[in-house]
Formats: C-alpha cells, structure tokens, sequence
C-alpha cells in the first residue's frame, strides 16, 4: 500500500435509473450531454437544466444494455425521479430510484486492485469496462469507480482491502476537487448554469445535440454571453470544510460574490475548495469565506483550461 492509494464507499451519492425502449430519446430532450456519443464503453458528466438554464442535478451518466444510470448527489435523486416522471409518461421509459440497488467505490491509483478482478480499463476519461457483474469508470488519470450490485457490497470491500487503504469519503472529494469536477447538491440546486460550474470544459455539454431544456440559455451564453461568474479552485486556513452553498466575499461588492461547490479537509488546518466566484472579485485577489472578514481565500491552478472554441466542437 502507498499513502496516495486508497478506496472509499461513495455513500454521498445515489443512482436513479432510465431504462426502456425509449430511454435514450426522453433523456437527449433532458440532459446537457449528447447520449449518442456513448456507448456501452463510454459513459459522461451531464447536467439536467431548468428552463432558464439553471442545474436541478449534475451526473454521471452510465450506459446499461437496457438505459441508462445517473449516480447524482443522493438528496437529489427523488425529486428528480418525480419531476422526469411527469415527461415521461407518454414514452417508453421506467424511471426507478436504484440507490440501494448498487454498491460504488471510488478507488484512487487503484489500477492493480481492478486487475485482480478481471477488470482492465482503458486509460481515456470516462471509459467503462464491464466484467465479472462489476462496473469500472475511469475518471481521469488517478481516479475511478467501481460499480457493483448491493449484495456483493462487503465481499468486494473485503478485497479491496486486502490492496488499498480504506479512506473516509472527505479524501475522494478532495481528489475530486484537484480534478476540478463540480457537482450540483439539494443546497446548489438550481444555483448555477452549467458553465459557472466549467461543465463545458469536462464534456459534460454538448453544443451539437439540439434541443435539450434550458439550451437556448446555455447555448446563448457560450456563443454570445460574457460569463461574470465562474468555478475557481481556492484554500484556505480553517479547520472545518465549509457546506456547499456557503457565500464568499470581497471588499469589491457590498454583498456575496460567490458560493463553495465543494470543499473537503486537506489538513488539520487547510480546506480546499471549489466555488463559483464573480471573475472582478477573484481578479481583486480579496476574498474571504463564510463572513466578510472570514479566512483569506488563496487562488489555485485548475488541471484544465477553458477553451471556448474546443468546448463548442462536441
């Protein structure tokens, strides 16, 4: 075992599921990402939109032979089920909450564990491989998951024990937070478009897929609007991660100028965060979290950058 390797339950999450003749038709009308570009070894980021383009949910969508599985935020995983019901009641499509249906791992340098499973996957981001009644998900260069029916939970625990640490959760978000992946929660949702949260520059939007709701406003930003507000990476000096939701400000704006997406523990006395920040304010270099005179936020580099002629090629 290495100090970098470990594995984790992802007991924040929750998996809804669209399965059904008609699964890929009704969701290309819902979601940001462009489901004709996946395929039982490819899987997505995405977002569902209000009409005015605000993010209800964010996702990771996972092909199934009969539809599809969204592993959201586990608050959120309800209300969507209810409000994409009501579309769905003239389509082929059955919409169940599988939550407890699936047990999921977030495995970090945990290549050699897959291996010893039967599972080899492919190095590109978002790749899947199936095998053996597991799911593997690669997510970048450092992190995957790993997918597996409820019943198989501790067994499977027990072996990857036998070759990773086991780490609380807070250690796969902060991964997750040097990756830059944002994430929409009940206390987010509808907050943000998918922008702010740089959803474009991961390929969790498609600019070729055609309607979708909310894309005329998210489709008029990115050709025409000039963003103000967008995600940042930041730390500071605190001994307690912030909830996402919690307000920064600036000197530059008697009010907020942004709001933490996700933050983690680095150590006893750092957080991490992401959040989505007014850009005059970051420019401004002053911000401070949770009050006006809260912890001195310090700007740090995303492992990404923004490209708006790339994002509007997918």
């Amino acid at each position: 075992m290495t100090d970098s390797a470990f594995f984790c339950v992802l007991s924040h999450e929750g998996v809804l599921a669209v399965r059904g003749p008609d699964a890929n038709k009704f969701l290309q009308g819902q979601l940001t990402c462009n489901l004709n570009y996946l395929d039982a070894n490819q899987s997505s980021l995405g977002a569902r939109c209000t009409p005015k383009g605000r993010m209800q949910s964010s996702f990771r969508i996972v092909p199934q032979p009969d539809g599809y599985l969204l592993a959201m935020d586990k608050v959120l995983v309800q209300p969507q089920l209810a409000d994409l019901s009501k579309f769905a009641v003239f389509s082929k499509s059955k919409l169940t909450d599988e939550s407890e249906a699936w047990v999921r791992f977030g495995l970090v340098e945990g290549d050699g564990a897959l291996v010893s499973l039967g599972l080899e996957l492919p190095q590109s981001d978002g790749q899947v491989v199936s095998g053996h009644g597991l799911v593997a998900i690669r997510l970048g260069a450092l992190r995957t998951e790993l997918w597996a029916p409820a019943a198989e939970a501790e067994t499977l625990r027990a072996r990857l024990a036998s070759q990773l640490a086991e780490a609380p959760l807070e250690r796969w978000l902060l991964a997750q937070i040097r990756a830059g992946i944002g994430q929409v929660v009940a206390a987010t949702r509808e907050l943000f478009i998918p922008q702010m949260i740089n959803l474009q520059a991961v390929g969790g939007v498609s600019f070729k897929k055609g309607c979708y709701t909310g894309q005329e406003i998210v489709a008029r930003m990115q050709y025409l609007g000039k963003l103000k507000r967008r995600m940042y990476r930041l730390c500071a000096n605190a001994s307690e991660a912030p909830t996402a939701g919690t307000e920064l400000y600036s000197p530059v704006h008697s009010s907020s100028v942004g709001e933490v997406v996700l933050a983690a523990q680095a150590d006893d006395d750092t957080v991490e965060l992401l959040a989505v920040v007014q850009q005059d304010a970051v420019e401004d270099g002053r911000l401070h979290l949770g009050t006006p005179d809260g912890a001195l936020l310090e700007l740090l580099e995303l492992p990404y950058t923004l490209d708006a002629d790339k994002e509007i090629q997918r």
